[in-house]
């Protein structure tokens, strides 16, 4: 869809929602940097800036994605500022079924993520309660007690990565010269092949471990954790919310923010701690999801690239996040 009608198309939804009435600036944000194929708008409406998302056709049917709207709403009454608030259309709905896609329209989280910028202490405090604070506003959806579902992922992953190397796959890496990603991908299939057996291993201990579990991002990293000076203003993107453990949640934070600085990961747990505790075992399973999760994440970009041919906008901004999971699974030796 080229630019022009995909603005157009954006205002055409607009019309269903109150919060968007007196629209005077529509600029299109792409992908705000993300790759999850979701396109973003700021919207400056007479009531103040809003946030229009189209999802991508893969993304959240219509049902999960009002149960999202219903947990985000949740936290705001909770006293939550800091999640966005999914605001309703006309119809009293929180999403509009247009062209194929779902809309959204939520309120406008002001802030930048630029912890890696500014890597402060307080920063890191900050964010690690703010996640401790979600976990209990969200505690009372708990589910019965049942082995990790971040593991089970994890486990199931790693299996067809077993397959595929014993069936003689190999990613199709076209030499290019221009191309950022190139020397990446090489290093990580070399990664992937020498290290894959460790994930069922360092998962065992909790496999089939009963563990409480509830509503948790899933999807929270540096892009989505918005400061204004040490205070967080915004966690966003609530797409790839799941019923999981904690840890996942916190593994997946700590190693964006923090990737391998045990100092650093006690100050943020510590913070995480003081308002929700976590047992010995809850911690040492952060760790196993963090060091699993990076390999199975590197994986996934060769997946995403070589094997389903995925296209992404920025190659650049794909070379740098398998860069970094590249150079976290060296660094481990």
């Amino acid at each position: 869809m080229s630019s022009a009608r995909s603005d157009l198309t954006a205002r055409e939804v607009l019309a269903h929602y109150p919060a968007a009435a007196g629209c005077s600036r529509l600029t299109a944000l792409g992908n705000r940097g993300g790759f999850s194929g979701a396109r973003l708008w700021r919207v400056t409406a007479a009531a103040g800036d809003v946030c229009l998302r189209t999802w991508p056709p893969d993304g959240p049917s219509p049902g999960v994605l009002r149960s999202i709207h219903a947990l985000m709403r949740a936290a705001r009454e909770g006293g939550l500022p800091f999640v966005p608030a999914a605001l309703p259309t006309r119809a009293g709905d929180t999403l509009v079924e247009y062209g194929s896609r779902l809309w959204e329209v939520t309120s406008w989280m002001p802030g930048r993520a630029d912890f890696h910028e500014h890597p402060t202490l307080a920063r890191l405090e900050n964010v690690c309660t703010a996640l401790a604070r979600l976990h209990l506003a969200w505690s009372g959806r708990t589910s019965p007690a049942a082995p990790c579902p971040g593991v089970q992922r994890r486990l199931a992953r790693a299996r067809q990565w077993m397959d595929l190397l014993q069936s003689g796959w190999r990613p199709n890496v076209v030499a290019d010269a221009a191309d950022p990603v190139l020397p990446w991908a090489d290093r990580a299939w070399h990664l992937l092949r020498f290290h894959i057996n460790n994930v069922p291993r360092r998962l065992a201990p909790w496999t089939t471990r009963p563990l409480p579990i509830q509503p948790c991002l899933c999807d929270i990293w540096h892009d989505h954790c918005l400061f204004d000076g040490d205070t967080l203003t915004g966690l966003v993107d609530y797409g790839g919310v799941k019923v999981d453990h904690v840890s996942v949640d916190l593994a997946r934070l700590l190693g964006s923010l923090v990737p391998d600085d045990p100092d650093q990961w006690a100050v943020g747990l510590a913070a995480y701690r003081r308002l929700r505790p976590l047992s010995v075992d809850e911690e040492a399973l952060t760790a196993a999801l963090d060091e699993t999760g990076t390999l199975l994440g590197m994986g996934n970009w060769l997946r995403w690239l070589y094997r389903e041919g995925r296209i992404f906008e920025d190659r650049a901004a794909v070379a740098e996040r398998l860069a970094r999971l590249v150079q976290r699974i060296e660094a481990r030796g």
